[in-house]
């Protein structure tokens, strides 16, 4: 007898479940650990990559093309000047003089005592600048300073030129990268939610300006869509536009798509409205014209840019989230991740129902890998502990072979969600697994 799944995991659970199953490490663990960075395991590597793929795909369109490339980690002090980010990039912060404590002030309330002491005795409010400085060669002039990017935006528009003239595509048309940024957050929390290194999935569409508004619409519905696709429940998920005060300094027009976690809505991406305060910002202080010649209009302009960026590790976080299901089987509790087949790290698994049948199994098991490569092979421990380890990394079907199974020529799957099993023909195997990883 099998309960309806539920979802009633917290954050604790998930970060224990995801250090025993080999998704996430803390970094640094043996030294003591370092706060707001992660190291990602094998399952999770394989999870962050389906997603990578995932959002890839995504962004191909009808309006335009889709190019790519993958910048710097570092850029020179000049670049973040002009982009704002030096004067701009600042998180309001405060200390707490009995317990030495540091809080960002908009996320407490200062009228009350400390949350780590219970005393009441604040520091003045000040402003910190959250990027992670640091000097490019042996000489510490000031000409050598740099820093760790604090988006990945700024290497997209200072190679605009490059990509427009070196890949022959026209306006509009976006670029978009994969790739680490750093932030020095004062309290990085929620496991992966805020972290002080991390991977952002961001693109950057080109276009002219009496099309933005147009455009703006256009990819703030197709990014919805995104994480519809990925399975994400949808009563979980909304649109949310930013108020004026809340815009950031180069943004006319900002939405954000939310997710309902245990701790609250929070952001998942930002579509925002950037016009062309980016690429006029580096035209002027880099002296280089970055305008378009628009051969119709015999006129050059500076194209506006609608950006969709999201957090990567972040939304691996949301899908562990959303894909956590506890159920009931004969007085038992499971409890598996219900990934979409596509985004799942391990495809299949393939189990010799007793150690006897080993190398069949194993033969039909090298063969399969062949075309599915990230499945496993498991001969320790009974069926049922067997079946319960694929559930918690979220393995989507599992195959027996039996004692039956060579005269027959079959196999028994069963399906992750439903526990439910059948029999199938041997040489099925590899067309049931591609038609369940495409549903």
């Amino acid at each position: 007898m099998k309960e309806s799944p539920k979802n009633p995991v917290t954050l604790d659970t998930l970060v224990a479940l995801c250090k025993r199953r080999g998704f996430i490490f803390q970094t640094a663990e043996i030294y003591g650990g370092l706060n707001g960075f992660y190291d990602f395991g094998h399952l999770g590597t394989l999870l962050k990559e389906n997603i990578r793929q995932n959002w890839r795909n995504s962004l191909f369109n009808k309006k335009g093309e889709i190019t790519f490339m993958e910048g710097s980690l570092i850029g020179p002090e000049a670049m973040w000047i002009a982009s704002g980010h030096v004067q701009n990039f600042h998180d309001p912060m405060v200390d707490c003089m009995e317990c030495k404590h540091r809080f960002r002030s908009d996320h407490i309330d200062l009228e009350k005592s400390c949350p780590n002491c219970g005393k009441k005795n604040w520091t003045e409010v000040r402003t910190f600048n959250m990027m992670f400085k640091t000097n490019i060669g042996a000489a510490e002039a000031h000409a050598s300073t740099g820093y760790l990017r604090p988006e990945t935006a700024q290497a997209i528009f200072v190679n605009f030129k490059n990509v427009l003239s070196t890949s022959r595509v026209k306006i509009p048309f976006g670029i978009a990268q994969i790739g680490k940024a750093f932030r020095n957050e004062i309290t990085p929390k929620q496991f992966l939610f805020r972290m002080r290194e991390f991977e952002q999935m961001e693109m950057e569409w080109f276009c002219k300006a009496e099309d933005a508004q147009e455009m703006f619409d256009f990819w703030r519905q197709k990014r919805l869509d995104f994480y519809h696709d990925l399975g994400l429940d949808k009563e979980k998920l909304r649109l949310r536009p930013h108020e004026k005060d809340e815009l950031s300094h180069y943004s006319s027009q900002t939405d954000d798509v939310e997710y309902n976690f245990p701790f609250g809505w929070k952001e998942l991406e930002g579509i925002a409205h950037r016009g062309n305060y980016d690429l006029t910002q580096h035209t002027k202080h880099a002296g280089k014209d970055l305008a378009v010649f628009d051969e119709q209009a015999k006129a050059s302009y500076v194209p506006d840019v609608i950006e969709c960026s999201v957090g990567s590790d972040r939304l691996l976080l949301t899908i562990l989230f959303d894909s956590y299901k506890e159920d009931t089987i004969d007085g038992e509790t499971r409890n598996y991740f219900a990934f979409k087949p596509s985004i799942a790290p391990i495809k299949a698994a393939f189990f010799p129902l007793s150690k006897k049948l080993e190398e069949p199994a194993r033969a039909i098991f090298d063969d399969i890998r062949k075309v599915v490569p990230h499945i496993q092979f498991d001969v320790s421990g009974s069926i049922g502990k067997r079946y319960r380890r694929q559930d918690e990394i979220g393995t989507p079907l599992c195959f027996t072979y039996d004692f039956d199974s060579a005269e027959s020529n079959t196999i028994t799957v069963r399906d992750r969600n439903t526990t439910k099993q059948e029999r199938i023909a041997i040489d099925e195997i590899l067309p049931y697994i591609q038609k369940v990883l495409t549903s």
